[in-house]
């Protein structure tokens, strides 16, 4: 009888199977269960019952908790982290189905039943008996069994390298669970005398179009800023329009400007970063009235490759003056035909700078009891919290209106990239190489990965400029939302991401390709860290 309980292809599908079932959506029972779920198995493991100190819970938010679990070797100092996140997206997609969505092996049968349903595409998958369907199975509980597989190996076979299992909540809404992660990989590593060679996270392959079937390995993630904007004109009755300005007039010009402006879209590397888009726009009144709507908001999905934070203000500040102008030529062009005074002109303000003028209107001590009033209310998330403050803000400097004022608003995914480091270099060369010769598998390196991801909280690049920039245009910054910066920086080994092959993450048809899973990314990662042990400290 085998002494490995997570091995075999058949043991890893059980065990993925199982973690599966255990439905963690982001901000559910469910996602504060998992860790407790999951210690207990790991607890299982002759290696912890040894080394109980070795295998711990860690406080998040919201009564949350994240994993780590370090196999240590006596002789060694470099270190593995092996990153990994539990929580996933809903289930209401999948709609009668729902109670199959994590329950991977029925939905898979039931798929195969109902495949006439499905687009050509995804009946191929479907007849192929290729695919594993279901919700997490891709996205990533399959590579936190494979991290759980590698903690297994390594401890029984005493691989001579140290590796730390690092499993965290909220890695789909605010990545919280990562930045709680960072003060407990810092205590790790002064605490066992360790030394991070590699943050090696399992995320799996995503397309970077809707026929690429290419399995990619990522050395670096990209990055993510919201850029937000508060929208305030003069209000007014709607018998009366021309004697105010609608904030739904002002913000159309910038929605214009923000959607898919190529002046946003980076390359870098030879890789082209996706297109901003609107993710939110809303009128700020809570109910309906024929008094005209004069504050909305909207929330702009910006991403990084190599740009600063302050190139990235600078961009959203010259693309609101540009809205800015024309609203205004439109405005004035109304009033003519019109023959009515105009009751002034849009102009674009910076967050730091509506705070610094309340701040000299109203006082300090007034605006903390403002944001106070705000953060009291739990049922304001983190980006509602950032534009009401604003909007709070010009409740009370109504005489800068009408106006746009921008602002930055959680959460913020540094982008990070590792290409050109001579050992991350090495560890693709070596990746692609057992790959093709093991498997005939082409794998290829991509430089950023296309989705968000919690390597963005490590090996932090920054200025300390761009820190400025952007705690300063983040209103719950300091309050409900911070980023320890210095400390990211103190995680300063290279980054790189080897997950398996699956396609439709976050969709009903999220999809995991068996062979893929479960026989050769298994043998690749192995591989990797053991070729890795091999080499000197790094």
């Amino acid at each position: 009888m085998s002494k490995f309980q997570w091995n075999s292809a058949g043991q890893l599908r059980q065990l993925l199977n199982e973690l599966v079932t255990w439905k963690s959506i982001s901000l559910s029972e469910g996602e504060k269960q998992f860790p407790r779920k999951l210690y207990a198995k790991l607890q299982d493991l002759d290696y912890f019952h040894k080394n109980p100190s070795y295998l711990n819970l860690h406080e998040a938010d919201q009564r949350r908790k994240l994993l780590t679990a370090l196999y240590k070797h006596p002789d060694a100092r470099q270190t593995i982290c092996l990153i990994s996140h539990f929580d996933t997206v809903n289930t209401e997609e999948y709609g009668s189905l729902e109670p199959l969505a994590t329950q991977p092996e029925e939905l898979t049968k039931v798929y195969l039943e109902q495949k006439d349903t499905f687009t050509r595409d995804i009946r191929a998958d479907i007849e192929s008996g290729d695919f594993l369907f279901g919700r997490g199975t891709m996205d990533m509980k399959m590579g936190l069994v494979m991290h759980m597989s590698l903690i297994e190996q390594a401890s029984i076979e005493e691989w001579p390298i140290n590796l730390v299992l690092l499993t965290v909540p909220d890695e789909e809404v605010n990545s919280a669970g990562m930045r709680y992660a960072i003060p407990a990989l810092i205590d790790l590593q002064k605490q066992h005398n360790i030394t991070y060679t590699l943050f090696l996270n399992s995320e799996p392959t995503f397309r970077h179009n809707p026929k690429d079937n290419t399995h990619y390995i990522y050395s670096g993630t990209i990055g993510k800023i919201l850029g937000g904007a508060l929208f305030y004109g003069k209000e007014t009755h709607a018998g009366e329009p021309l004697s105010g300005m609608t904030s739904p007039f002002i913000s159309s010009f910038l929605t214009r400007e923000m959607e898919w402006n190529p002046i946003f879209q980076e390359t870098a590397l030879e890789e082209t970063a996706p297109l901003p888009v609107t993710l939110q726009q809303t009128d700020l009144r809570l109910r309906y009235s024929t008094q005209t709507p004069y504050r909305s908001s909207a929330l702009y999905n910006i991403f990084l490759l190599e740009r600063t934070v302050e190139e990235a203000f600078a961009l959203f500040e010259q693309t609101a003056k540009k809205a800015a102008l024309q609203c205004n030529e439109r405005y004035k062009q109304i009033c003519k035909d019109n023959q009515v005074q105009p009751i002034g002109h849009v102009k674009v303000i910076a967050y730091s700078e509506l705070l610094e003028y309340a701040k000299d209107k109203l006082g300090e001590e007034f605006i903390e009891e403002l944001k106070k009033d705000i953060h009291y209310n739990d049922e304001y998330d983190d980006r509602e919290k950032s534009l009401r403050i604003t909007d709070s803000l010009m409740i009370h400097c109504q005489e800068l209106a009408p106006a746009i004022v921008i602002l930055f608003a959680p959460p913020f995914y540094p982008s990070v990239n590792s290409s050109g480091n001579p050992f991350v270099e090495f560890c693709v060369d070596f990746v692609e190489g057992e790959a093709k010769k093991k498997f005939q598998l082409e794998i290829k390196r991509s430089h950023f990965l296309n989705g968000i991801c919690d390597l963005s909280y490590v090996n932090y690049q920054g200025s300390d400029t761009d820190l400025q920039v952007y705690e300063e245009n983040t209103p719950v910054w300091g309050d409900s939302y911070e980023l320890p910066f210095s400390s990211m920086r103190e995680l300063n080994a290279p980054v790189l991401n080897v997950g398996p092959f699956g396609h439709d993450a976050h969709k009903r048809t999220e999809r995991l390709h068996i062979t893929n899973a479960f026989e050769q990314f298994p043998y690749l990662i192995r591989q990797l860290i053991l070729q890795i042990s091999q080499k000197e400290d790094n």
